[in-house]
């Protein structure tokens, strides 16, 4: 009961602050709400960062490992002029490892053949991404159907002509929404669509199903050449649940050299790339962004807080006489001393309070704006009451002990 009194009367000196001296009071406020604004500002910026990416690596497969020409990242002294020279993954790689591999559930070749026009009788999509994968691209890939389905397996190894498209292709070629069934015109033959990809928008990698053509390997084998460099073949494969990627990785590494007829101690000729290298590259990236704002934010909670400090010296300063008359009364240093650090705590936590508003409405703005939606979630809120209560102690502990330990005669006296 004492110290929700003391609490109370704490609180209420506090608004009396606030009333009586608003623009001091605000102006020493707000390097605390700025501080707190850049500080949980960055944390749920890199969280919704991060967020997007594990939806993008979720669509990539995160038991998936991508055999490739050149490898996802590199630094500084990158050597791309070795890189270059390699040879791209061929369907021979691709068979060898479907007969050989032990961990694989399921293996795909694909290839990237062309941003094209797509057209259905009079309706016509620009930039389409015509793309051709063998038969368990549905399994190394996670994607829905709006409607129809992938592929049969029959379908798959015979090269029928049908195709599946995308969401923004089938809503624009077929705005009556019935694509299953038509046919469209790709790489000047006539395809059946059996099936529309979901809505998926794009992910900060800029992977989507909502443009794409994705039609048979062997339908495409018949009209182009797709171990053909320009048409960037990769194989992926996906991991059988329970084994460890790394597992994977290990044995795929093995099998390719077997296979790429590699001497021991020589150097590999292809990549073998993960989700966790992009994961790991831009965790360091968003290491980076976080100390920064915290460092930013820190200073500018630092000037806040030599604002309260200044406050609390002269709110004791004005109250000598009540302090006094409280201590002759019989109030302990203790009561003196809470009754001023609490006052400190108030003010930081409405400054706190403030700063963690102006980031929850920042939320709206970014999604009226970029359509982004903004994850602030209860840890980031948590942290942002900690370091406001942190500064708020810090700044109030030396106002309030000097207060505590006034002398009471001395205290009446003065005018």
């Amino acid at each position: 009961m004492l110290f929700l009194k003391l609490f109370r009367e704490s609180f209420l000196f506090a608004y009396d602050a606030l009333r009586q001296n608003k623009l001091r009071t605000m102006l020493s406020l707000l390097g605390v709400t700025i501080g707190i604004f850049t500080i949980i500002a960055v944390f749920s910026a890199v969280d919704t960062l991060r967020n997007n990416l594990q939806k993008s690596v979720d669509k990539l497969g995160n038991n998936s490992v991508y055999i490739q020409k050149w490898p996802w990242v590199g630094g500084s002294d990158f050597p791309w002029w070795k890189y270059l020279q390699r040879p791209v993954p061929k369907l021979r790689n691709f068979e060898e490892l479907q007969r050989r591999s032990q961990t694989a559930e399921a293996l795909s070749y694909e290839i990237s053949i062309d941003n094209r026009t797509i057209k259905y009788k009079s309706n016509t999509v620009e930039g389409a991404q015509i793309d051709a994968a063998s038969k368990d691209h549905d399994k190394t890939w996670n994607f829905d159907f709006a409607s129809g389905r992938y592929f049969t397996e029959m379908e798959s190894k015979t090269g029928a002509p049908v195709v599946n498209i995308g969401f923004d292709i089938a809503e624009n070629l077929f705005p009556a929404g019935d694509a299953v069934g038509k046919q469209i015109k790709v790489l000047n033959r006539y395809v059946t669509v059996v099936g529309v990809f979901s809505k998926q928008g794009k992910d900060m990698l800029g992977i989507s199903t909502d443009k794409e053509v994705l039609l048979p390997l062997n339908f495409a084998h018949n009209l182009i050449d797709i171990q053909a460099e320009k048409y960037q073949p990769q194989i992926i494969v996906r991991g059988k649940k329970g084994i460890p990627v790394d597992d994977v990785e290990s044995e795929l590494r093995g099998l390719m050299r077997s296979i790429m007829s590699l001497r021991p101690g020589q150097e590999d000729n292809f990549s073998l790339n993960r989700t966790t290298m992009l994961t790991n590259a831009l965790d360091d990236l968003f290491s980076i962004v976080n100390k920064g704002g915290f460092i930013i934010g820190l200073f500018s909670m630092l000037v806040g807080g030599f604002g309260i400090a200044n406050i609390m010296f002269v709110s004791v300063k004005e109250r000598t006489n009540i302090i006094g008359i409280q201590k002759s009364l019989g109030a302990k240093n203790y009561f003196i001393l809470l009754q001023f650090l609490i006052e400190s705590i108030v003010l930081c936590l409405l400054g706190g309070l403030v700063g963690l508003l102006l980031v929850y409405f920042s939320t709206f703005g970014a999604k009226a704006l970029f359509d982004v939606q903004v994850v602030l979630d209860i840890n980031n809120i948590l942290k942002g009451l900690g370091f406001s209560l942190g500064i708020g102690v810090i700044s109030g502990i030396i106002p309030a002990y000097s207060a505590s330990r006034l002398d009471p005669v001395e205290a009446i006296r003065t005018n």
